[in-house]
């Protein structure tokens, strides 16, 4: 990508290429830019590895906004989506360094619960159909495939992204540790993605900025035999969609509400825990005075029997 006379990439924005990287956007506020390859991917079986770096002067969680690598129909599209337009058609993967979600319930002075602990920067895969919006406010959270969280800022080794595509399972992994090991973020079966779409990459800054750079992207062919009833069995797809998508959003919302119900019991248990204790000591303090009164008459009666 670093090559400025590379007839392959397309630079937009506030991207600025030099002989190293490709830097999206600079530690500034309010930029955004993407790099778009010319040329349409073809490939049925790709993997696809990201070499990138995201550092700059604000503290944590005083950054933002992060940067998305893209397979879509569509190029060279401004828009709020990490430099790039909303609806779109096709994948989107986004390092997501800001916790938006967790700024507005914390602006609301609501309980912070379960449902907003996701440890940021935060990685995870989307999958539009040109008719699905990307959340902003809530950080994607509604039609996220899946994630991890990626500790990537301001580190001094390399950070990749590891985008693979085979048999319509869609694998996402991260070396982010410096250990040159791949670690596992999302892996979701039954993804559907068309042939003939476009990589890029795009990043956007706001009120915070980072510097987002880009330093390579590589894109391997993958050699996958097949047997020739799985060739005809393979339907030609053309819109993006992923099997059974309600059924992995109701998992990760029952998920959510099971670990909503255990820190609420945890809560209320510590709630009893509290009542319980408090009323067993007003409860031995009543015994003792009632037992001393008891003993005061009793007392009083002996020594007027002696008299």
């Amino acid at each position: 990508i670093g090559v400025s006379g590379s007839s392959h990439w397309e630079l937009m924005g506030d991207a600025l290429v030099t002989t190293d990287q490709v830097r999206l956007t600079p530690d500034m506020q309010s930029k955004q830019g993407a790099v778009w390859s010319r040329m349409p991917c073809h490939l049925k079986d790709w993997e696809l590895q990201v070499h990138f770096k995201i550092h700059g002067q604000g503290k944590k969680n005083l950054n933002g906004d992060g940067l998305a690598v893209w397979y879509t129909k569509e190029r060279m599209q401004n828009g709020p989506v990490f430099g790039n337009q909303d609806f779109f058609t096709g994948l989107g993967v986004f390092v997501d360094t800001y916790p938006n979600e967790e700024k507005h319930i914390e602006a609301q002075k609501k309980r912070y619960t379960p449902r907003t602990q996701r440890i940021f920067p935060y990685v995870l895969a989307m999958v539009g159909n040109g008719t699905i919006s990307y959340d902003h406010e809530r950080d994607g959270r509604p039609t996220e495939l899946g994630g991890c969280n990626a500790m990537v800022r301001n580190l001094k080794h390399d950070t990749f992204l590891f985008i693979r595509y085979v048999r319509r399972r869609l694998t996402v992994m991260i070396d982010i540790d410096g250990q040159h090991e791949w670690r596992d973020c999302l892996d979701i079966p039954g993804v559907r993605l068309p042939q003939g779409y476009y990589f890029g990459a795009s990043a956007i800054t706001g009120d915070l900025s980072d510097n987002h750079d880009l330093i390579s992207m590589k894109l391997y062919q993958l050699t996958v035999l097949r047997s020739k009833q799985e060739e005809e069995d393979e339907d030609e797809v053309t819109i993006p969609s992923v099997d059974n998508m309600e059924l992995l959003r109701s998992k990760r919302e029952f998920h959510t509400v099971l670990m909503m119900d255990y820190y609420e019991g945890e809560e209320m248990s510590s709630i009893g825990i509290f009542f319980t204790v408090l009323f067993s000591m007003l409860g031995l303090f009543l015994l003792i005075v009632v037992g001393l009164v008891v003993y005061s008459h009793w007392n009083e009666s002996r020594r007027k029997r002696f008299y």
